[in-house]
């Protein structure tokens, strides 16, 4: 069951959402989550998807798809929630003075996007690393970083160069890298359909530009197994 109600998070506002009607006696102790959805917008996506399944030769009203419409209009708001996040926000919510100066590498992030081309799905892994400049940011918000601009509709080049200058941007240090590594449904469900093939880039700025030894240590840093 779903019902409607205004919930108290910023960037809501007055807007009617759908959130799980959760009673006194559904409460539970520790952690609960609640998704929330914009109604509206709920509505006016699923209505065209609705459009779409009559458009290539289906019945919207069978029982499988009665709710379909419904479903993806709630998975395409999950899917590009990254336009209501502040990457750059996320970072200062967690900046911290520390005199360290070597490199600092969070490897191996899981990456979910939807190319803009034909909002098919890519997905792989990203590695960031930064050299910080007397400011440190908390650990977890660098993934979080990675999700706010994944969670739209992107191409993986512009991916990579937005995480890039944002952590460049936002902490100063003195040079950032950024290498993805995805595969794309688009290349693999249609299209030239090539099921191996990965897409790599990278994007780097400061010290990994100008020192090799620096950008060497970065490359052989992500390539180990060290756990």
């Amino acid at each position: 069951m779903m019902r409607k109600r205004k919930p108290q998070l910023p960037g809501i506002g007055k807007r009617k959402v759908s959130a799980p009607n959760i009673g006194p006696e559904d409460e539970v102790d520790g952690y609960t989550r609640i998704d929330v959805y914009d109604d509206r917008t709920i509505a006016r996506i699923g209505a065209h998807y609705g459009d779409i399944l009559k458009s290539i030769g289906e019945d919207p009203k069978r029982e499988g798809l009665q709710k379909t419409p419904e479903r993806v209009a709630k998975a395409l708001q999950y899917l590009t929630h990254g336009y209501d996040l502040d990457p750059a926000a996320i970072l200062r919510s967690a900046l911290f003075h520390e005199n360290y100066s070597q490199m600092v590498l969070v490897k191996d992030i899981e990456v979910y996007s939807l190319c803009e081309h034909h909002m098919l799905p890519f997905f792989g892994k990203a590695h960031v690393a930064y050299i910080p400049d007397g400011r440190i940011t908390g650990l977890s918000k660098i993934p979080r970083v990675v999700d706010a601009f994944a969670r739209r509709l992107q191409v993986q080049e512009r991916l990579t160069n937005e995480i890039r200058d944002c952590v460049q941007d936002t902490l100063r240090p003195l040079g950032v890298a950024v290498v993805m590594e995805c595969d794309h449904l688009c290349m693999r469900m249609r299209g030239v359909q090539k099921q191996n093939s990965v897409t790599t880039t990278s994007a780097v700025t400061g010290i990994f530009l100008s020192d090799n030894r620096t950008r060497e240590e970065f490359v052989q840093l992500i390539s180990a197994r060290l756990h």
